[in-house]
């Protein structure tokens, strides 16, 4: 599962991509041996070219220094780190990768913001990559690529048919899980609070529907009574 710094991290930096005009998507599976980039960037450039950036996002020493495959397949690499792992860790990156360093929105940089903050933090570009060919054929990097983006959107057409196909228990631990990660700064995104939202306002209709048809009854039995008096 990933922790609460990694999906900052990932939702800054979609932005952060998007914001430079790059289509983007998260964890692409490479063939062979390539590995599978954190997130890919696919940008077209003025004269036409198609520039292509991987980046790989380390939240831990451990993780950093992991055996997992670096998959710094793009004309441009970066290592994403928190500015205080990245401080730890800045002599054993290889020249040729760019850092991007985050950092999360302090209280008072929140308040004093003049518009609101879709993102929870910040990166600084720590150094530059330098330019490299790509380390596959670009018609399946481009595959790989849509291939992700397809799965994004069925995710997204997923949460879109609602709720009806999941078992009960199911729901309950995704549920759970995604509390975990609840996002202050944007509470629409939150699907844990649209859930509740909706299954108040499901209770408060049914809630409404039932004293309706009870206060229907209530009048027709008055009615019953009132004729029965008369007569």
């Amino acid at each position: 599962m990933k922790t609460k710094l990694t999906l900052e991290m990932e939702r800054t930096l979609y932005q952060y991509c998007r914001d430079a005009g790059a289509v983007v998507v998260e964890e692409v599976t490479m063939p062979d041996d390539q590995g599978i980039v954190d997130t890919l960037s696919y940008q077209r450039q003025a004269d036409g070219h198609v520039e292509w950036r991987c980046y790989e996002l380390k939240v831990t020493k451990s993780d950093f220094h992991s055996k997992a495959k670096l998959s710094f397949i793009g004309h441009y690499n970066y290592f994403v780190l928190p500015l205080k792992l990245y401080r730890e860790v800045a002599d054993e990156i290889p020249e040729k990768i760019g850092v991007l360093s985050y950092q999360p929105y302090d209280a008072e940089r929140l308040a004093a913001a003049d518009e609101p903050v879709t993102v929870p933090g910040y990166f600084t570009v720590e150094r530059k990559p330098r330019y490299q060919d790509l380390q596959l054929d670009e018609a399946d990097l481009t595959d790989h690529f849509v291939h992700s983006l397809a799965r994004e959107v069925g995710k997204a057409k997923r949460l879109d048919t609602g709720i009806a196909q999941y078992p009960t228990e199911r729901l309950y631990t995704e549920l759970k899980r995604r509390h975990q990660h609840y996002d202050i700064y944007d509470s629409e995104a939150n699907f844990y609070d649209r859930f509740i939202d909706e299954t108040r306002s499901t209770a408060v209709t049914a809630l409404q529907e039932e004293v309706d048809a009870l206060n229907l009854e209530i009048a027709q039995l008055q009615s019953v009574l009132l004729k029965k008096a008369k007569s």
